[in-house]
């Protein structure tokens, strides 16, 4: 179960002193599941993968050596406790000497058991009666059953063998027991196989399923560029059924928005022509009439409806049709800045010496041209600073002018909003340099953001993506 951010918050604010920190430790204990699961498809479609296999390993490997090592340990035990019963029985019937010698022999080719018998002894104090291992175990029990004597057990007697030595009524009775009687190389064996075709089939999985991520990784850049303003080259669709109905719906969006910028950019071109026509008719009618303030009046309005209608055209038509190329950002700044400097502006610049990005060359230096205009409209000095981030860059424009209140940083993109209409006039902005800029921004995948500059003014932070 996940808590949501404002649940979370809840959560500490209604806490105070340890109370809050034992809130916090708990949301933490919530999450750590998630941090432990893999965040990408592959890796979770591999967990899917490799946990059943896990667990099916595990309940075969327990069910084996619960069922079949412990009935094939306790039988072998058996086998090698009934040889050594049968001696003991025989060795009865023998009087010590040259026939119980022959006897040990011919048993022991028979068997594998070495016998060796100590007359007169008894069996050493203070030594363990039953090994360490579970073949000692079970070789300790078939002795219970089937010899009836005390005895002792030493695993540590050879490395390929156990000594078994057993009190008798007249002696010790040690027996070399080798090791591959009492357990099977098949053990091994199954083990082995059941954890090479797990390794197969789990290669075989992360085969597939790579070939399945990688259809959504293609998708994934392809919808990438396509935000950037980049043009999407050879993505075809790919992988399984879901993942081509994806990758086809989202070649249906990029058609239909390519097709509605086409449409929106005619559309306001015939306008534009239709309304500069009447427009420029007015203003020739304008100059033939006597100089009057009404007729400035009429003049500086004409003139302002066509910095509008132009504005609004520029903003509406952006630069859709200019494909993005490779770019040394730093110079395309100097030659923005340049231009600000012949028009009599006081810039600072703070740049590397060089920074390659794909971007639209003539967009991007209209929307610095519009950024650096807006500070020059409202200050004396500005400061344009290239600082490279992680995962792009970020252009930093800042001024000593007034700047924006906190509340209306995001009412300033709107088209033809204006803090003051009447300083509006007086400057000749008609609102479209700030959201021509967004939108040239959001062309590339990028982002404008406000902020107060350390020099008392406006910082606008420009965020273009690698």
């Amino acid at each position: 179960m996940s808590l949501s951010p404002i649940e979370a918050r809840g959560i500490v604010a209604e806490a105070s002193g340890p109370t809050a920190a034992e809130a916090r430790r708990a949301i933490r204990d919530r999450r750590w599941h998630k941090r432990l699961l893999p965040r990408s498809l592959f890796g979770r479609a591999l967990l899917i993968i490799v946990t059943p296999l896990i667990l099916v390993q595990v309940i075969a490997t327990w069910v084996f050596y619960d069922r079949h090592w412990d009935t094939v340990a306790r039988r072998l035990s058996t086998g090698v406790a009934g040889d050594i019963a049968q001696t003991i029985d025989t060795m009865r019937l023998l009087p010590p000497g040259p026939q119980r010698d022959q006897m040990f022999e011919r048993v022991g080719r028979a068997t594998e058991l070495e016998y060796i018998f100590w007359p007169d002894e008894k069996l050493p104090a203070g030594m363990e009666r039953v090994g360490t291992t579970s073949l000692e175990e079970q070789l300790a029990a078939a002795l219970i059953e089937r010899v009836h004597r005390p005895f002792q057990i030493d695993a540590e007697f050879d490395p390929r063998d156990t000594l078994v030595s057993i009190a008798l009524y007249d002696g010790v009775l040690q027996v070399a027991v080798p090791k591959k009687r009492l357990f099977t190389p098949t053990t091994y064996i199954f083990v082995m196989w059941m954890t090479g075709s797990s390794l197969v089939l789990f290669a075989v999985a992360t085969l597939f399923m790579r070939n399945q991520v990688k259809s959504l990784s293609r998708l994934a850049a392809a919808a990438e560029s396509f935000g950037k303003g980049r043009e999407v080259a050879n993505f075809k669709l790919a992988g399984a059924l879901e993942v081509r109905q994806t990758g086809a719906a989202f070649l249906q969006m990029r058609e239909r928005i390519q097709r509605q910028i086409s449409q929106r950019t005619e559309m306001l071109a015939g306008v534009s022509h239709d309304l500069r026509t009447p427009l420029t008719r007015m203003k020739l009618a304008l100059e033939f009439l006597e100089n009057s303030p009404t007729v400035s009046e009429l003049k500086s309005d004409v003139a302002q409806m066509q910095s509008m209608v132009q504005g609004y055209l520029d903003f509406a038509r952006g630069e859709g049709g200019e494909t993005p190329r490779e770019v040394d950002l730093p110079i395309l700044i100097e030659e923005v800045v340049a231009n600000a400097r012949r028009e009599g502006a006081a810039v600072t610049v703070a740049a590397p010496e060089a920074y390659a990005i794909s971007l639209r060359p003539d967009a991007t230096r209209r929307c610095l041209a519009n950024l650096i205009a807006n500070a020059r409209r409202y200050g004396t000095h500005i400061w344009v600073t290239m600082m490279p981030v992680r995962g792009g860059v970020d252009i930093l424009i800042d001024d000593d002018g007034p700047g924006i209140p906190a509340a209306q940083r995001e009412a300033v993109f709107r088209p033809f909003f204006r803090l003051d209409p009447a300083r509006g006039s007086q400057t000749g902005s008609v609102g479209l340099g700030l959201t021509i800029a967004r939108d040239v921004a959001l062309s590339h995948g990028g982002e404008i953001s406000l902020e107060d500059s350390p020099h008392h003014g406006l910082r606008v932070r420009l965020h273009l993506p690698k």
